[in-house]
């Protein structure tokens, strides 16, 4: 035991004082920052972006209370060839010609630079409220009867529930903000296993390519050593889920008496918005970095050369793959999708799929019991046989691919087993 806590140390410490882990450790607040100055550059942009405009011909619009307020958001011209020489001098960014023919609004925006799309987007809105207007004026409807006509319908989704004597019951519906949580947890999870999955089996591949293995093995077991280098690579991964919840502890401390959030606060609570929701999310973040951890240390025995890991762990990156894209795109569209509830009780993709199931379904305890009881049985069998096969793997140096190397280690394990 003492061995193992040693391999355990020496593994957490090396990783956690070396700059790839530290880069690894601040690429997403590097990452917020960026979108953040982005996204007020953005808005600055758009904010100093100056545009011209030209009515062509006879127009009504000038009868239009509503073009009025449009207007001044423009430079207007007299004519189309003085908006053009000043978009020539650079002192406008884009020129709007508006005409009427028919009733109708024609537009057309010359620019010497690609306008936003947040621009274009609020600009065909403006000129969809005037053309409502514009129409509404040739058949001489007010505007009480326009507004009557364009009010919109709004759906009222009351989330409901059936007590066990069939009496329904109203809730609260926290399924938006859940299953934000929910996508945020499936993208970290692929990004974890992505990362600790090429550490944890270069840790290995590394001894192993250099030889040193066979020394190791001669003073501690094959046991303790996989378990010890598991278990440090873990608690580097733990390490930064640790400094990422405590970031987010910090932020929301400085930020909780911000107005916005106050009146976040002042409808909901956070026991009310996630309970076991959010317990339940953690735990199968948690246990599915583990079980792709193990996967991968088992992979990476398999390789004589650290060049190889890649190639090595397509497995661990295909098969995690396969569960973020189920998690993310059936998540979002469809998130009772009969994949996303078969999945939710497969491991290595219940992970993924149940908290996806969690924010937007009442899934009954029982069910969701049962599938963190599969999932645990599953890494506890792939732990042991991984466990057993590692002694085996490590002492195997074939050059044929991780399938060769893979057959002739459980050949190598049943020589053992027979000898003892």
């Amino acid at each position: 035991m003492h061995k193992y806590w040693i391999i355990t140390k020496d593994v957490y410490l090396k990783n956690i004082k070396s700059v790839s882990f530290l880069i690894m450790l601040l690429a997403p607040f590097l990452a917020l920052a960026a979108f953040y100055f982005i996204g007020q550059f953005s808005s600055n942009s758009d904010e100093d972006f100056k545009s011209g405009i030209v009515i062509e011909g006879e127009s009504t619009l000038q009868g239009l209370q509503e073009f009025v307020a449009f207007e001044e958001g423009f430079t207007s011209f007299e004519t189309k060839e003085a908006g053009e020489k000043a978009l020539q001098k650079d002192g406008l960014d884009a020129l709007l010609l508006l005409k009427v023919e028919n009733d109708t609004l024609v537009a057309e925006m010359l620019s010497q630079e690609s306008a936003s799309q947040e621009t274009l987007m609020g600009l065909n809105f403006q000129l969809s409220q005037l053309q409502s207007s514009l129409r509404a004026q040739a058949l001489g409807l007010g505007a009480e009867e326009v507004a009557a006509i364009n009010q919109p319908v709004s759906v009222n989704v009351q989330k409901v529930s059936f007590d066990e004597a069939g009496n329904l019951q109203e809730e609260a519906d926290f399924s938006g903000i859940r299953t934000i949580v929910g996508m945020m947890s499936t993208i970290l999870l692929f990004i974890f296993i992505v990362t600790y999955a090429s550490i944890i089996a270069q840790e290995i591949a590394s001894e192993k390519g250099t030889r040193i293995m066979e020394v190791i093995l001669s003073s501690v077991s094959s046991r303790s050593h996989f378990y010890g280098k598991l278990s440090g690579i873990l608690l580097v991964a733990l390490t930064q889920v640790a400094v990422y919840l405590a970031s987010f502890g910090i932020a929301f401390y400085w930020f909780k008496d911000k107005p916005s959030i106050k009146a976040f606060l002042s409808e909901f609570s956070i026991k009310d918005i996630f309970g076991e929701f959010l317990i339940f999310t953690i735990v199968y973040l948690l246990l599915g970095i583990f079980i792709y951890a193990v996967l991968a240390a088992l992979c990476g025995s398999l390789v004589s050369k650290v060049e190889d890991v890649s190639k090595a762990i397509l497995p661990v990156t295909y098969l995690s793959l396969a569960g973020y894209m189920i998690g993310l795109t059936l998540g979002l569209s469809n998130p009772g999708h009969a994949a996303i509830r078969i999945t939710s009780y497969i491991p290595f993709l219940s992970s993924y799929t149940m908290p996806i199931r969690l924010a937007n379904d009442n899934v009954p305890l029982l069910q969701v019991l049962l599938s963190l009881g599969i999932l645990i049985a599953t890494l506890i069998t792939l732990v042991i046989f991984s466990s057993k096969m590692y002694r085996s793997n490590v002492l195997i140096y074939n050059d044929n691919g991780i399938w060769a190397a893979l057959k002739q280690s459980f050949v190598l394990m049943k020589n053992e087993r027979q000898k003892n």
